[in-house]
Parts: structure tokens; sequence; C-alpha cells
């Protein structure tokens, strides 16, 4: 499948702004994520699209749904078994590397671009690891992310979280102009 074939499904789905912004910084995690280790980017990126593709719609059968409707599309199982295996809860182990990839991206996009938010310049441009690394130890900011989850994405890559954030904030860079835009870069 093609990212412009998932876009379609994706839209059929999702509809919040802020699940469209979240999904596209996925998807520039696991596109900067593809190039590196030199797999195939368009796979990856089909992923990273419709990883949370029920989560608008059918929160309670997260990610269960999507999975039924993944399925149904006939997308490959490698992707099937990546967009399952992103929640911890569906006990779902994280064999491939694409896999492995989507939940690592997963939570630390949205944790890097709310540490933009809240930056004088609101850019990826001048952030730095030092200030996303302060913003982990502070418990009380972007509460709902489970700093144990960044770690544990990090090392089922095998890599140290100093380089993983590093790089996360160097893939949501390359696509700086896309995320700023939101959600109209996937309508």
């Amino acid at each position: 499948m093609k990212r412009e074939e998932a876009l379609v499904i994706f839209n059929e789905y999702v509809n919040s702004v802020q699940l469209r912004k979240h999904t596209l910084a996925v998807e520039a995690g696991m596109r900067g994520y593809a190039d590196k280790f030199q797999e195939d980017v368009e796979k990856w990126s089909v992923a990273a699209l419709l990883h949370d593709l029920d989560y608008e719609k059918y929160p309670e059968e997260h990610p269960r749904k999507a999975v039924e409707i993944l399925q149904r599309k006939g997308l490959s199982p490698d992707i099937i078994e990546a967009v399952k295996g992103h929640a911890d809860y569906m006990d779902t182990p994280r064999e491939s590397l694409m896999a492995k990839a989507l939940y690592a991206s997963d939570e630390l996009a949205s944790f890097i671009v709310a540490c933009v938010l809240v930056r004088p310049s609101k850019s990826f441009e001048d952030l730095k690891y030092k200030s996303v690394k302060k913003k982990i130890s502070d418990k009380a900011f972007a509460k709902g992310v489970d700093r144990e989850m960044l770690k544990k994405g990090a090392e089922e890559l095998g890599l140290p979280l100093e380089e993983h954030v590093k790089n996360m904030i160097e893939f949501l860079r390359l696509r700086e102009k896309e995320l700023q835009a939101g959600h109209e870069t996937l309508l």
C-alpha cells in the first residue's frame, strides 16, 4: 500500500486536528528511522499513518478495531503486527524493527512536539536534547506521557535514550514545515 492510499483510509476515520498532528509527527519519526535503517520508507509511513486509526471513533477498542479494519483492507501482516504492538496492553511482541520503531516513535514524537510548543520560538530548529531531557525529568510536564515507555522504546530499538531523542528531534525538524501546517497536510 502507498502513502496516498493510507491517507484515504486515515481520512475515513480521523477528524481530530490533535490526532492528525500526532499522526504526522509519528510518521516523521517512522520515515526517519526507515531511512536510517535502510528499510521501506513507504511501508513504515503507512504503519505510522494507520496506527491510531481507531482512536477517535473507538477509543475503548484501540487498537483492536484498527487491526480489524486493516485486516479487512488487506494490509500486510507486518504492518498489522506493528499496529498491535504499539499498545503494551495488547501483549503483542514487537519482533520486527518496524514494530519497535513505531512503539519508540509514538510517545516520543508527541512529547517532543509538546516541548516545542512551550518554547518561545515554537520551532524545532533551536530545540536541543538537553531541553527535552529536562522536560523528561519534569513529571509535571506532559503528565500523560509515560517516561518508562520512552526508555523502553529506545531500548527496544537498541539505542541509548539520548540518541533516540536526538534522532527524533532531527526527524521532526526535517518535516517542521508540514508539522507546523498540521492537519491540512493530511487532507
